[in-house]
């Protein structure tokens, strides 16, 4: 027997994107419905493996329903821009997959599945119709199957439906299904029903008279009294109801069921538009041939270690223009290079090495090219310099105009995605899929695939992706502006960060066992002194024990209950410190439970004990605002506001005979904020050194400067501060603990202070809507594709990114370029000190003692002067013998 499957295309779609967060692939396309859909669908099809299948889809138009009920689905919001522009987009996907779709002027998709289904039926076939609308119930018989996806836990489940599983779950018939809509009406297509009648008074009169004909012909038998005096005067309303209720099964479709013979899903068109939008778990369902077929067909070369090094030009060969430019990309196992490709515009060539010395040969040859102008592409530079470097001689001052990093580029131009692999950028800017390491290999680690002869291919499609994205990620720099950022601030970057990555920063080790010994103990009597404090013994580090201890026993408010318990997080305990001491001394043993496990005991793995130091890894393409990030470990996020937590940079150390110089930005987003918004108050105030927080409780509190307490600027700091990220009176309120009326006036009382910042915040979130991104002083742009949602919260978000954006994102371009002049400094001056760390606005610099006060000069004067502002740049600087004292 033949099976006909056909799907509810806006139904699924609609679905789809509710039931996933939002997506985006690298050319800024939502994507997430389009992709929930096709899971949905590839899951049923593989469940019911059919011999014929289709989608239908509504089409913007009135239907005959319209015409009969001019007010039918009048009451429905218009689809979500996001969700909106999918729709096309699910088409050309189903074209590309050669899938029959079904629309038709004036009819609805449930009556294209209602007349395909009963079709398909009269034919023989056994039909399974999947749509998330209940409508569809009607339609159930003993050969139609209603299928409805359900989302239950982040996973699909399919709820089945034939005629007896209708009755088995509601009591009537699936015919009776449109009678039931007669009677209660359908809020979600605004049919009206009858008043007075909801779901279980309807279903009790079907139950006892079977339709809406029958009950009114027994009229005066139906129960309860509303509702018969309602069926009485709503009788006509209750039929044109049920008529709108009704699915069409007798339309005039292009083709029956007999002729929905299933395509080739998984054929090269479908496998470019899939690369496309970058559903990369889906590609592993096309064949090899496939993936073959889409993959370029140029020569490989796999060379042996004498070959790779004659294909490769000779530095004198450079200055007669003979090779410009290649391509590479490198594969290392632990620190050494394993396997290598090049591609030099004509010729893709793969070694695999068999001795480091060889590999290092290979390296100093590309060193010497790179020394003689010959532009080294990769994806990411900083993680191959080493490799470059073999005898650790380091790069001189303008290295970096002889390399090429595509990953950075296009980091620049869309800041706001998690990585940047070599497929999704060829997808995005060159129209070329290549096969990614997914397709491949599947989830075999990396030491596996390296050993596969399909290496190569791997390897070598990366070196030619990297050679041709160069003049397409160039060419859209320049025309988004965004060309010098790349070459004068992120590119010179790369090798400073290297640097200081190869310095790392000392840790006594010892220390770090003492701390968490300390750490230890008073984790051990917070757990005591909790115990007692409960009267029972129960476990911390149980969310679902202690909300039990704390919202049960102790009958504490703001007792949120979820369906695994009671929330215990941060924010609810901060609410619960005044209502018993219990709480505080909770909030005091995960302090030191985290200090301990991720620092004290975390930070240990991480020591290198070749030199007993930790060399960290510093991120340029992760935050979306331009700041770097830390991690291997997270050196950024060291904490700072508890003493406690301040006290575990005690354990980091200079080399004997140096110390730690620490020089930190003050106030420079605020800085930043003056200079940008021109507001004349802000300016001033800087310009005369005043203490800006002071100032604004003056104007905020409406008091004399002199008569500012120490409260009133700490509440004023947390204004000045929460402008910038776009605070709302709500936010505001919570953080100083006012109430909601209170934080407003405040808000209202600063930007009459300075009502050239309130302009400008309000021509940052303009330009935002209009434009779809901000940008900082030096155009490092962020997208705010936020701001174009129907979602309200997630609209302002957006308009609280577009405030804070352009200063945050330009404190971090002004650190970057003081960190680029402060190293050029050192090295220039020969100078023995380093940089080690850059945490946010503060540079901490390793130096000889005869050095200190020249590094303290030098910091100085590199960082204020990195930027020319409308107000001074004001750097505090110090020093120690430990990172706590320079601090």
């Amino acid at each position: 027997m033949e099976k006909l499957v056909i799907m509810d295309g806006h139904s699924i779609l609609n679905r789809a994107f509710y039931g996933l967060p939002d997506l985006t692939n690298s050319e800024g396309k939502h994507t997430n419905a389009v992709y929930g859909f096709l899971n949905i669908m590839l899951k049923v099809l593989e469940e019911e493996k059919p011999d014929r299948f289709a989608v239908a889809f509504d089409v913007s138009a009135p239907t005959f329903r319209h015409l009969r009920y001019q007010a039918y689905k009048g009451t429905r919001k218009p689809m979500p821009s996001e969700l909106a522009e999918q729709v096309p987009l699910l088409k050309k996907v189903l074209a590309a997959m050669q899938i029959r779709m079904f629309e038709h002027p004036g009819y609805e998709a449930d009556d294209i599945l209602g007349t395909l289904a009963r079709q398909g039926e009269a034919l023989g076939m056994e039909v399974s119709v999947i749509s998330g609308d209940r409508d569809l119930l009607q339609l159930a018989t003993d050969r139609i199957l209603i299928r409805i996806p359900k989302t239950k836990q982040g996973s699909t489940e399919i709820e089945n439906y034939h005629a007896a599983d209708v009755f088995d779950r509601y009591g009537i018939t699936p015919l009776q299904f449109i009678d039931l809509k007669g009677l209660m009406g359908d809020a979600s297509d605004n049919i009206p029903g009858i008043p007075g009648v909801g779901e279980k008074t309807a279903v009790k009169i079907l139950t006892a008279f079977g339709s809406v004909e029958n009950a009114y012909a027994h009229l005066d038998e139906v129960q309860p009294a509303r509702a018969r005096i309602s069926l009485a005067e709503n009788y006509d309303q209750a039929l044109l109801s049920k008529e709108l209720a009704t699915i069409k099964t007798d339309c005039v479709l292009p083709a029956g069921p007999e002729e929905l013979c299933m395509g080739d899903f998984y054929n090269e068109t479908s496998f470019a538009m899939f690369k496309r939008l970058e559903f990369k778990n889906l590609l592993s369902r096309f064949g090899t041939g496939v993936q073959a077929a889409t993959a370029e067909e140029e020569k490989l070369v796999v060379l042996s270690a004498g070959e790779a090094l004659s294909r490769l030009p000779l530095p004198s060969e450079v200055s007669q223009k003979k090779q410009t430019m290649l391509g590479l990309s490198f594969y290392r196992s632990g620190k050494t290079l394993h396997s290598a490709a090049f591609f030099d515009g004509t010729t893709a060539c793969f070694r695999r090495f068999d001795t480091k010395e060889e590999a290092d040969v290979f390296c100093r040859r590309l060193r010497a090219l790179s020394d003689a102008g010959v532009c080294l592409s990769f994806l990411h530079v900083k993680e191959v310099l080493s490799l470059l470097d073999p005898d650790g001689t380091g790069f001189p001052e303008g290295a970096d105009a002889a390399f090429f990093d595509c990953a950075l580029a296009a980091y620049l131009l869309n800041p706001l995605k998690s990585d940047y692999p070599a497929e999704d950028l060829a997808n995005a800017y060159l129209g070329r899929p290549i096969r990614s390491y997914a397709e491949l290999f599947g989830k075999k680690k990396p030491e596996e695939a390296a050993e596969e002869d399909t290496f190569r291919l791997y390897l070598s499609g990366g070196a030619r992706a990297v050679y041709r994205l160069k003049e397409p990620l160039s060419a859209e720099l320049e025309k988004e502006n965004m060309a010098d950022l790349f070459t004068r601030i992120e590119m010179p970057l790369i090798f400073t960060l290297y640097r200081m990555e190869r310095a790392g920063i000392r840790v006594d080790p010892s220390a770090l066992t003492e701390f968490s010994s300390e750490l230890a103990a008073h984790i051990n009597s917070c757990e005591q002194e909790i115990l007692q404090m409960a009267g029972e013994s129960f476990n911390i580090n149980s969310p679902k024990q202690l909300g039990v201890i704390l919202f049960e026993k102790l009958h504490l408010p703001f007792g949120k209950k979820t369906k695994t318990g009671y929330s215990t997080s941060a924010d609810i305990l901060e609410k619960l410190q005044c209502e018993d001491p219990i709480v505080g001394k909770i909030l005091d043993y995960r302090q030191y439970s985290k200090l301990k496990s991720t620092y004290a005991d975390g930070l240990q793995t991480f020591i290198d004990p070749a030199d007993s130091r930790i060399h960290g890894t510093f991120n340029q393409t992760i935050t979306a605002t331009g700041r770097l990030s830390s991690t291997e470990p997270n050196l950024q996020n060291i904490p700072v506001r508890e003493e406690l937590g301040r006290q575990i940079r005690k354990v980091f150390l200079p080399n004997p005979g140096c110390i730690f110089v620490d020089a930190d930005y003050s106030q420079i987003e605020l800085r930043i904020l003056a200079h940008m918004s021109g507001d004349e108050h802000l300016i001033t105030a800087y310009r005369e050194a005043r203490d800006i927080h002071a100032m604004t409780a003056s104007q905020v509190f409406h008091v004399p400067l002199s008569m500012v307490t120490p409260e009133m600027r700490r509440n004023a700091k947390a204004v000045n501060f929460g402008i910038i990220y776009g605070i709302s009176s709500f936010g505001l309120g919570q953080g100083l603990n006012i109430t909601r009326k209170e934080a407003e006036r405040y808000i209202d009382s600063y930007f009459e202070t300075y009502p050239q910042v309130k302009q400008f915040l309000d021509n940052l979130v303009a330009f935002a809507k209009e434009n779809g991104y901000v940008e900082s002083m030096y155009h490092r742009r962020r997208p705010i594709p936020e701001l174009s949602s129907s979602n309200f919260m997630q609209r302002s978000f957006g308009e609280r990114v577009a405030m804070n954006s352009p200063i945050q994102g330009t404190a971090a371009d002004i650190m970057k370029l003081a960190m680029l002049a402060v190293d050029r400094r050192l090295t220039a001056e020969h100078r023995k000190s380093r940089i080690l760390l850059q945490v946010h606005d503060e540079l901490l610099v390793e130096a000889p003692l005869d050095e200190a006060e020249t590094v303290k000069q030098i910091l100085t004067e590199e960082m204020e002067g990195a930027a020319n502002l409308k107000v001074p740049l004001l750097v505090s600087v110090s020093s120690g013998s430990n990172w706590y004292e320079a601090k």
